[in-house]
């Protein structure tokens, strides 16, 4: 339970960056369509759910194997660009009731989402070991 909980701590630290660098972007109303709003402050709670959700299962699926902050920046890594994959090109335009966006993966708005969620992880999974290790 520990595990999850570092996670969760981790997804937060990663969600609030990320979440920033989305409302610069505009990305924020967005988020919130998920929920039926178009409100930015709602799409930041939407998205800090999410992140919380996704660092909880960094901390069960990674923590074991993140022994010090740099494995744990490297798997964070890894798990964000799965997000990425998961996320805006797959999860969140089925729920939206689009198609997949595999197409747009090279695009500069996706683009940025990548930078986006490899900030979050790499932040997750740092945090999570630190918060392990502390």
């Amino acid at each position: 339970m520990t595990k999850v909980i570092g996670g969760v701590i981790g997804g937060l630290v990663g969600g609030i960056v990320f979440g920033m660098m989305m409302a610069m972007m505009g990305m924020l109303p967005m988020i919130a369509g998920l929920v039926g709003s178009s409100s930015a402050v709602i799409g930041f709670l939407v998205h800090m759910v999410i992140s919380a959700i996704i660092g909880a299962g960094f901390g069960f699926l990674f923590a074991a194997r993140s022994t010090n902050i740099t494995q744990g920046v490297l798997w964070g890594l890894g798990y964000g660009f799965i997000w990425w994959i998961l996320g805006p090109m797959v999860l969140m335009p089925l729920m939206m009731g689009m198609g997949l966006q595999f197409a747009a993966a090279f695009t500069p708005p996706m683009l940025m989402s990548l930078v986006g969620h490899l900030v979050y992880g790499g932040l997750a999974g740092a945090t999570c070991v630190w918060y392990l290790h502390r």
